[in-house]
């Protein structure tokens, strides 16, 4: 095998790489940007929260003045018999118009208190919704943006791979026309080279289905991601305790706030259904003015009134309903207890899984950092012992897949590593748009 094997193979994987690369690749902060303003799911849950605000605005409506105004005008006709006053028995129209302005203003009703303090903590929810929404979507973009990464580092392993197997296979088939070399030495670098011929014709369609991911989940076309910029130096996980991201996520978490105002609303609906025992008190009052006309008569005139009150109602009985209403809100509160505590504790599983995994991810990177300095220099003495004749072609083939196997578990590893570190900030509840910005300057500038 020719001396320059592995400069040209680590060139050719370079070569891959940049040729790659368009004239400007986007960035992860770039393409999170572009998904906030065009991803389906995060825009409608963004639209059901601003929808949440004029919902609680409603509700608060059965605190204020309710005011409504009424008109009429009625017309009758009456067909007397003849009398001294009306000597011919004409008939004798009425025309009758009346407006009434009345309004209602509630001075005390615990169950529409109870009402609006339950929307309130409605709105809340979906402000926490809109939370683990675009949690989300930071994870979804930077999955995609890093799938699409690993599979061009893994189309290019396999496209080296492939052009180291055809190099032997031409080198094993010179030494067998000049006798140095057997006919097994070409056949094993003839399936070597149809074999990556086969994983590269694979990694391809790999590579073009995470694109099509990428595209579709940020609205544009051919997007190419910015890969890690080099030296590569993975950012250390800070707290490095795990307790110290599982406290914070017990009361931050947005599925744990959902929870708690959950058992709220549900303690809500238990004072709403004690409040079926109480009077409501209202202050009412009306203003109104008719006028009535008689055709035949020469009468008419216009009349007044006005009124103002307080009015209670009390209620006494109905029929052990109040009662049975009761009861139930105090199942279902103690149902969203134990949802609460069931969201905390999910939470902090969550939490430590992915701590532990951020802290796996980081240890193999290191661990295959170690491995591809090793496979480099056991591909070298491997291709040494080849060229002394103490190694065979397929020895240096199995050297050569096992090293670039080697650099593309590690180019996984590392992006796996940056998105567990997303995710674990995900499963904390402390996830921020910051915190792309954060990733993004890891990337190549």
């Amino acid at each position: 095998m020719p001396r320059r094997t592995l400069p040209l193979l680590s060139a050719a994987l370079a070569a891959s790489l940049l040729l790659a690369l368009p004239a400007r690749a986007q960035s992860l902060q770039e393409l999170y940007d572009a998904a906030r303003a065009y991803d389906a799911s995060y825009l409608a849950a963004r639209a059901l929260a601003d929808s949440s605000q004029y919902r609680l605005e409603q509700t608060r409506a059965l605190s204020r003045p309710n005011v409504s105004a009424v008109g009429s005008i009625t017309r009758s006709e009456t067909d007397p018999p003849a009398s001294a006053t009306n000597p011919g028995g004409s008939n004798i129209g009425l025309t009758t118009s009346a407006i009434t302005l009345s309004g209602r203003q509630p001075l005390f009703n615990r169950s529409n208190s109870s009402t609006i303090s339950q929307a309130e903590r409605t709105f809340e929810i979906a402000k926490a919704d809109l939370q683990i929404a675009e949690q989300d979507l930071i994870v979804r973009v930077a999955q995609a943006y890093f799938d699409v990464l690993v599979a061009k580092d893994a189309l290019a392993a396999t496209q080296a791979n492939k052009q180291a197997a055809g190099e032997q296979l031409a080198s094993a088939k010179r030494n067998f026309e000049v006798g140095t070399a057997t006919i097994t030495d070409t056949r094993e670098a003839q399936a070597r080279f149809d074999l990556g011929t086969a994983q590269e014709i694979a990694a391809d369609n790999d590579l073009r289905a995470k694109r099509i991911a990428l595209d579709v989940l940020v609205g544009r076309t051919n997007v190419e991601p910015k890969p890690l910029a080099t030296p590569v130096a993975l950012p250390a996980v800070v707290p490095a305790n795990v307790e110290d991201w599982v406290g914070p996520s017990q009361s931050g978490h947005p599925s744990v706030r959902k929870a708690l105002l959950g058992a709220e609303i549900a303690k809500l609906e238990t004072e709403k259904a004690r409040a079926g025992h109480l009077p409501t008190v209202d202050a009412v009052g009306s203003l109104g003015s008719s006028h009535a006309n008689y055709n035949r008569l020469g009468v008419n005139g216009s009349t007044s009134n006005a009124s103002i009150g307080v009015q209670v109602n009390v209620p006494i009985f109905s029929g052990y309903s109040v009662q049975n209403r009761i009861k139930e809100t105090l199942a279902l509160e103690e149902k969203s207890r134990n949802d609460l505590e069931a969201a905390r504790r999910s939470v902090a599983q969550g939490t430590r899984v992915a701590y532990f995994g951020v802290q796996s991810g980081q240890a193999q990177a290191k661990a295959l950092e170690a491995a591809e300095a090793s496979g480099k220099l056991a591909l070298e003495a491997t291709q040494l012992g080849y060229r002394v004749g103490v190694r065979v072609n397929l020895d240096v083939l199995n050297a050569q897949r096992d090293l670039y196997s080697t650099q593309r578990d590690l180019s996984k590893a590392r992006y796996d590593s940056l998105l567990a570190t997303l995710r674990l900030r995900q499963a904390a509840g402390t996830l921020q748009p910051s915190d792309v910005n954060a990733v993004n300057a890891l990337l190549a500038k």
